[in-house]
């Protein structure tokens, strides 16, 4: 954990931005007996690296979050006693692992307020899912449809080990030379069914899809292929399992350098002829490509993409964005 937040400052020294978020682990990570103690120790170091981070970039603070135990778990009050009433002000948003159904999410949304808020002057804490089991893939549309969920993340391993053996080891791998005949995780019927509904029901909804992790932390070059696999799923975010993962996933799901100029042209040509239809290499753009590209653009502003000094002016405070207008 010391370590991801650690290198979470480094990259946000780099890119200018906070590209990419740590969650620090009170499910998995605590030892059983130890859930308290463990507990306080992510509270604090959440606080300490939060505000770290706000004396270097006030206007850019790290972006941490906390897993907590499930709602049904005996120790899931304590964690959001103990993580919110200490470090709620550090906490970008709460994870909530083995959601089944949105009466989870309720449940957890109604926890947090007593003691996170909500009031006037402490907006509500966000929460992501974790979608591990095929009952909870099934009302994946509506546990991403609940005003308090901002994310949904596959948790491969729990979903593949919920099956009782109905589905091989090796779909909890990946294996971008053999993947087809050896049923990796993105070529298993049941396994690919599954992501593909998470993020339907995520741009459904207009919520954040997370793909879940690659275990070959080994092979610098798996990640990165990976990650392009989870993009084309659909997927916007992507899980690491270990911090030598992290750069090659924020590479792979950034736009690539030709996406951020076409996009700056398109942009900047309909702005320049109030948003109506314009005509650019041969191709027609109207409102519907400008939306797309204006998106392109936000995910390359936030994960500290070089922009065209031309399109600048959009993310200035005092600027209006064309997602207003479109």
């Amino acid at each position: 954990m010391r370590k991801s937040l650690s290198l979470q400052a480094e990259f946000a020294e780099e890119f200018g931005a906070c590209v990419f978020d740590v969650t620090l682990d009170c499910e998995d990570g605590a030892p059983v007996g130890g859930e308290l103690d463990h507990a306080q120790m992510v509270a604090e170091m959440a606080l300490q690296s939060y505000r770290a981070s706000q004396r270097r970039a006030p206007a850019k603070p790290a972006r941490i979050a906390v897993r907590v135990h499930p709602v049904d778990h005996p120790a899931f009050e304590q964690d959001i006693e103990v993580l919110l009433g200490r470090a709620g002000a550090a906490l970008s948003h709460v994870m909530i692992p083995k959601v089944e159904t949105v009466a989870q999410v309720v449940r957890a949304a109604w926890t947090i307020d007593q003691i996170h808020g909500p009031s006037h002057d402490v907006a509500p804490m966000p929460l992501h899912a974790l979608i591990e089991s095929a009952a909870a893939v099934h009302r994946a549309f509506d546990i991403a449809a609940h005003p308090r969920i901002q994310s949904l993340s596959f948790g491969l391993m729990d979903f593949v080990s919920s099956h009782g053996g109905a589905i091989s080891s090796g779909a909890m791998r990946f294996d971008p030379l053999n993947g087809s005949v050896s049923l990796d995780q993105f070529h298993h019927p049941l396994v690919v069914r599954a992501k593909l509904e998470i993020a339907s029901a995520c741009h459904a909804h207009g919520k954040v899809p997370s793909h879940c992790v690659v275990t070959e932390f080994g092979d610098p070059s798996a990640i990165g292929a990976a990650a392009l696999q989870a993009k084309r799923f659909g997927y916007t975010r992507m899980w690491s399992i270990h911090p030598a993962q992290i750069r090659g996933i924020v590479t792979a799901l950034a736009p690539s350098q030709q996406e951020v100029e076409l996009a700056a042209r398109v942009v900047g040509a309909g702005a320049r002829e109030q948003w109506a239809p314009v005509a650019i290499d041969g191709h027609l753009h109207d409102r519907a490509s400008y939306r797309y590209f204006w998106q392109l653009l936000e995910r390359a502003h936030q994960t500290g993409c070089k922009l065209p000094g031309s399109i600048d002016q959009f993310f200035a405070d005092s600027q209006p964005s064309p997602g207003e207008t479109l």
